[in-house]
């Protein structure tokens, strides 16, 4: 029987490696609860690249896709000044964008940068007067775009779903622990023309922490020794991949609701089945 309890408590730690769905509530067994620690795991990316191409680009301009939770990071010691979730929306979502349809859905022009792009084009410009005289001036336009894409992190919310297990017998222990957060993106396409808001996509991703340890407590000797022994890790999977892999998933979910409005030029007739389908 002693070994027995001994196994069960080695068994509880081993299990923080079992899956666990998050959608699957059998998962979540009142004594044995397997977690999985995080992964790297495929997201909307792949689906974002293998998108049939369309009849023309789209020209879309990014102008921010800002943090808007105003969350700082937890820390119990002292407050903290740097943000929950990362600022660098911006570059993750034109990124996703160029790579929509391996590089054939959008066409993204610059425009979280104009100011820097205004003044070198302004250089060349007057340094061609200067030396080349005004026939020398020629520098193509600026590329306009036709849909302006507006959003940004919407929400990051904290301890969501919180548990774990332990078991102990004669001074040998061992436990696991599990934390879920989400973090939520909001995506929308306005037609410059007319300021109206052709498309709106919300997309969330679940971020998993794990802890998992085990411990020895036992006396030697009459009570005249001790001996003590601990050992743990933990896993959390990175706020900035979770933050990526919404915001593609909000593209490809931009693109996908695009042509069931007819949004895109597209061959509709012969495509958009194929693609609703995947």
């Amino acid at each position: 029987m002693k070994w027995l309890f001994v196994i069960v408590a080695f068994f509880l730690n081993g299990c923080a490696s079992i899956a666990l769905n998050s959608d699957n509530e059998n998962c979540l067994d009142p004594f044995f609860l397997c977690v999985q620690g995080p992964q790297i795991v495929p997201t909307a990316a792949t689906q974002l690249l293998n998108l049939p191409p369309p009849n023309n680009k789209a020209v879309v301009a990014v102008y921010g896709f800002p943090d808007l939770t105003g969350q700082r990071k937890s820390n119990d010691n002292i407050a903290s000044f740097s943000t929950a979730v990362t600022q660098g929306g911006v570059d993750i979502l034109i990124a996703a964008l160029r790579d929509a349809g391996r590089g054939n859905w959008f066409a993204v022009v610059e425009r979280s940068g104009l100011d820097s792009l205004t003044r070198e084009r302004q250089l060349i410009k007057n340094t061609r007067d200067t030396y080349a005289g005004e026939g020398g001036n020629v520098l193509k336009p600026l590329l306009y775009a036709g849909l302006i894409l507006e959003g940004g992190i919407i929400s990051y919310d904290t301890n969501l779903r919180t548990g774990g297990t332990g078991a102990r017998y004669l001074g040998i222990g061992a436990k696991n622990q599990y934390r879920e957060d989400k973090v939520t993106v909001s995506l929308r396409a306005i037609l410059v023309q007319t300021g109206e808001v052709l498309l709106t996509v919300t997309s969330t991703k679940t971020i998993l922490s794990t802890g998992r340890g085990t411990d020895l407590f036992r006396f030697y000797e009459l009570g005249t020794e001790l001996g003590e022994y601990e050992s743990g890790s933990t896993e959390n999977e990175p706020i900035g991949h979770a933050v990526r892999a919404a915001i593609e998933a909000a593209v490809y979910g931009l693109v996908i609701q695009g042509l069931e409005k007819e949004v895109w030029d597209f061959n509709y007739d012969t495509l958009i089945s194929e693609v609703t389908e995947d």
